[in-house]
């Protein structure tokens, strides 16, 4: 169904013409005259940062027999290096990030590639545009537009990223030209985005946009969301409550509100696994991950998709157990704990499957398996809890609608007897 076009439409419509006219050449003058305009301006080393270690995460830090060497794997450079328990990034780093998107604890740190910034610029540019587009400097080559999210390699988005993202929004794509992958000397990126798509698709059961000519890139924002700049600003320089003038208006929810109402559901998430299992018997408190938020979030959102997904964790054999607790001492994210009389839990929400506790089990008594994806389904109390209050009011509503019907037929049945 077509929107309904209103004098609110016809303004905006205006002030857009109206700002075209305001410099009709754009910036051709400035470029005649040798001039490059600051929102001209393109330096791709923007958009690139060094990461940072944290040894406390490092598998290869916790335990020297760790096998694990995802970062080193990813750095196309072999700056990554580990040694007597530290990290160090030695200055031939390219700064593409993918160490950080590789590593299963999230032990390798860019503060332009966190997993939970990431969700917000892809999700707040899709809620805002009709289109979002996330690309890598060596495909823009140009200063971004306000729904094109930039990245050093597009392989930085982790699979749990991808997945939040499909399963809240449909209008995702990726901008990369055909060949472009070829020549790049970030030489592991393509195998990495190539592997990380793939997985959130299977996991949310759709696919992801892809545009490979320059041209075919559309900026065109929402025309709620127009709207609802359009009344913010009147708002700020009139002091008009805009929405008392439009009641259909203000049901519209800004990028700013649904941002903040995922932030606030993986805040809520947190608190539930918090009071059911925040912390071990050892009172070690359980570490949650951005990338497990993510997908925690999403599945709680979004459980009809748990039946992709299958979660890796260890399995103990209890018979073989001496309960010397290396598991749970190494464990990054304090996923595992010994409890009672010492037997072997793990809280499958916490755990990442990085195996390390398989690793430093000298006595080979555990393994990993795979468990289906509703063992990572959180239940959400406030979600229950209205369900339950919805459910209590339509069970009123329809005893309440049988009375009223019992009581018509009644009244009826007496008008029938004075007729006759």
């Amino acid at each position: 169904m077509a929107q309904q076009h209103d004098l609110f439409d016809d303004i905006i419509d205006i002030s857009k013409g109206l700002g075209a006219l305001k410099k009709p050449l754009g910036g051709i003058s400035d470029s005649l005259m040798g001039i490059e305009s600051e929102e001209n301006h393109w330096n791709p080393a923007d958009y690139k940062e060094k990461p940072r270690g944290n040894s406390n995460r490092c598998l290869a830090c916790i335990h020297e027999g760790s096998s694990c060497n995802a970062c080193k794997v990813a750095c196309p450079v072999n700056a990554v290096d580990i040694d007597d328990g530290g990290i160090d990034i030695l200055d031939i780093c390219r700064k593409c990030g993918l160490c950080a998107a590789a590593c299963p604890t999230e032990a390798m740190n860019s503060p332009k590639i966190k997993p939970k910034q990431l969700y917000d610029k892809i999700a707040g540019a899709a809620a805002s545009h009709t289109t979002a587009y996330v690309t890598c400097t060596r495909a823009l080559r140009r200063r971004p537009r306000e729904n094109e999210i930039v990245l050093a390699c597009i392989g930085d988005v982790t699979p749990e990223v991808w997945f939040a993202v499909l399963a809240d929004y449909s209008n995702v794509s990726v901008y990369l030209p055909l060949g472009i992958c070829d020549h790049c000397k970030t030489t592991t990126g393509e195998e990495m985005l190539g592997e990380a798509i793939a997985t959130a698709e299977e996991w949310a059961s759709t696919g992801l946009g892809l545009e490979v000519e320059a041209r075919d890139l559309k900026c065109v924002k929402r025309r709620e969301y127009e709207r609802k700049e359009f009344m913010d600003n009147m708002m700020r320089t009139t002091g008009l409550t805009v929405s008392k003038l439009n009641p259909a208006a203000a049901a519209v929810a800004s990028v700013t509100q649904k941002l903040k109402a995922h932030s606030d559901r993986i805040t809520q998430l947190e608190r539930t696994l918090n009071n059911a299992c925040g912390s071990t018997d050892f009172k070690r408190r359980r570490v949650l991950t951005q990338n497990r938020q993510l997908l925690l979030s999403a599945l709680q959102d979004h459980p009809e998709l748990a039946d992709n997904i299958e979660a890796s964790i260890p399995q103990c054999d209890f018979d073989k157990c001496t309960m010397c607790g290396a598991c749970v001492d190494l464990c990054p994210t304090n996923a595992t704990d010994l409890v009672g009389s010492g037997k072997f839990t793990i809280e499958p929400e916490y755990c990442v499957g990085c195996g390390l506790c398989v690793e430093a089990c000298e006595n080979h008594v555990l393994k990993m398996v795979t468990c289906p994806g509703s063992e990572l389904v959180v239940p959400d109390p406030e979600a229950e809890e209205k369900a339950a209050k919805a459910a209590k009011a339509r069970e009123e509503a329809a005893k309440m609608k049988a009375d009223a019907k019992k009581k018509l037929t009644k009244v009826l049945d007496q008008v029938e007897k004075l007729a006759d």
